[in-house]
């Protein structure tokens, strides 16, 4: 029989890991609108905003189709993916602040890094 306390731990788990796939999504969208408009022959610091864009929504994509599996996974597996999702977005984020028009961009990496603590807190 399920407890009212471990009931509350499942539905905050599911709504977190649910909030955390959802911000995962999100970010690898503008990421990758981000990192479609830089300019592939600008400066080198425009190639280097370009190429964390790309990687920062190809981490995120596989960080929310992971989430989204419904068969049993490893839980430190999941872990370890958190914490490579909450480093990529956090240095993209970081970069799109020295880049001009990248704000919105930032601040929906500087979410999922949220929504992916969040998470990792939950699995702790």
């Amino acid at each position: 029989m399920t407890t009212p306390t471990s009931q509350a731990q499942l539905y905050r788990f599911l709504e977190d890991r649910f909030t955390c796939a959802q911000a995962c999504t999100e970010c690898a969208r503008a990421c990758a609108v981000r990192a479609s408009l830089v300019d592939p022959d600008g400066t080198e610091r425009q190639e280097r905003v370009r190429r964390l864009g790309i990687m920062c929504a190809e981490v995120c994509d596989a960080t929310c189709r992971v989430l989204g599996e419904e068969n049993h996974q490893d839980e430190e597996g999941i872990r370890v993916r958190l914490e490579w999702c909450r480093s990529v977005c956090l240095e993209s984020a970081k970069a799109f602040d020295e880049y001009p028009g990248a704000e919105s961009a930032a601040a929906t990496c500087r979410a999922c890094v949220d929504a992916c603590s969040d998470f990792l807190d939950i699995l702790r």
